[in-house]
């Protein structure tokens, strides 16, 4: 779980309008969900969310959501971003009760690639095929990320999702599911060098036709 704290403050006026009023004025709306308790409108500073949004721990953590003085530990769920500004324009966090098993996205991070096997090889590429997964566990038992060791990685090796060691409490779901859904996570294999085909040069037409003498 995450030490990191974000503050918010409450909001009373709702709606599109409202809305963009908050946005004008270098804020986010958003909103607090789930539990026993109603959904509750809220206001954060983007600068400050914005900065904390380039951080892995923002998506995937446990969060101390400080709302006019009163805490409560939330997971994000959404995030609307702006096409093409850096804008955040909405958020959506739920509440989360310590005593309920909780699903969240989790990033795999891979280690020890350049020691492995297949990281020795030239011109061998160990792809990521997966970059994150969803996990089942309780609150406090959800990691930031999950490393990958791929240390004894072969060229033409494959690690699957069922291959890769979870922090104790946290399961896979998706693996309850069948054997399709162990899906590889890294592949190692040569990298394919195309030649690029070089066009001949077309042969120069001499003209053969002689000129006509002229009288």
């Amino acid at each position: 779980m995450s030490d990191q704290t974000i503050k918010a403050t409450g909001r009373n006026v709702e709606g599109k309008g409202a809305s963009r009023r908050l946005r004008r004025a270098a804020s986010i709306p958003a909103i607090v969900y789930g539990g026993k308790s109603a959904p509750l409108p809220i206001q954060l500073d983007h600068e400050k969310i914005w900065l904390a949004s380039q951080h892995e721990w923002f998506y995937s953590s446990i969060l101390n959501l400080d709302i006019d003085g009163k805490t409560e530990s939330v997971l994000l769920r959404d995030m609307q971003r702006h096409p093409f500004r850096q804008l955040i324009l909405h958020l959506d966090f739920q509440r989360v009760d310590a005593n309920q098993t909780l699903r969240a996205h989790v990033q795999l991070h891979l280690i020890n690639a350049e020691t492995s096997p297949a990281g020795k090889i030239s011109g061998v590429v160990i792809m990521h095929e997966l970059t994150q997964v969803e996990v089942s566990c309780l609150p406090k038992d959800l990691p930031a990320s999950i490393e990958v060791d791929i240390a004894d990685l072969e060229v033409g090796g494959i690690v699957h999702l069922s291959q890769v060691k979870l922090p104790e409490g946290v399961e896979i779901p998706s693996l309850k599911l069948g054997k399709e859904h162990d899906v590889a996570v890294v592949v190692a294999k040569h990298g394919r060098v195309e030649e690029e085909e070089v066009a001949e040069p077309e042969a120069l037409v001499v003209p053969t036709t002689k000129p006509e003498k002229k009288d």
